[in-house]
């Protein structure tokens, strides 16, 4: 699939000298090889009556719509792998993440290793697993081929309020995309 226009070159958006396993809570985002929107819709669901007075900032009793993600094949096949990250890695936990259309947002907790031979999973580790078999069972069952760009985007978080920071983007990416989508399209 070829884009009208043609994507940035990346920078590294990695930190020079950080150790990418050290024991912490990573913002993580994905993005499918050129931008194809495989892996979820975005819906806009009803406006829902609230009860509120004709003073509501979005009208009479009406509270903003809801927006829903419904996951394609392909994102049910992301959203079972990101399920069973923590199976693979004892050391690892999935909070939060959404599966947008064409980019996953995860939020991933390296914990200290719980014992055992193997050293702790670098983040990259937990990343490069998910999409080598996110990919592998993508191309298994529906033919598609490199489904992720090569690298994705990390931001260490650093402390609580950055953390619920993330988590508030998490949630509120479907509306965003609505809206990215409305704007482009003028």
């Amino acid at each position: 699939m070829n884009n009208e226009k043609e994507l940035p070159k990346r920078k590294p958006t990695r930190l020079k000298y950080f150790d990418y396993s050290s024991i912490g809570a990573y913002f993580v985002t994905i993005c499918t090889r050129d931008r194809m929107q495989i892996l979820s819709e975005i819906v806009k669901t009803n406006f829902i009556t609230t009860g509120e007075t004709k003073d509501s900032a979005v009208g009479e009793g009406l509270a903003p719509p809801e927006f829903m993600v419904r996951l394609k094949p392909c994102g049910e096949i992301v959203k079972k792998q990101l399920q069973l990250i923590e199976n693979r890695f004892p050391s690892v936990t999935v909070e939060d993440y959404v599966i947008m259309p064409n980019h996953i947002h995860v939020i991933i907790f390296l914990h200290e290793n719980a014992g055992g031979a193997s050293p702790s999973p670098t983040l990259d580790d937990v990343i490069c697993a998910f999409k080598s078999l996110t990919s592998r069972n993508c191309k298994q069952r529906f033919g598609i081929e490199k489904m992720f760009q090569r690298s994705s985007a990390e931001h260490i978080i650093r402390d609580m309020e950055d953390y619920e920071t993330r988590r508030k983007y998490i949630h509120e990416n479907p509306m965003r995309w609505y809206y990215d989508e409305l704007y482009t399209e003028e």
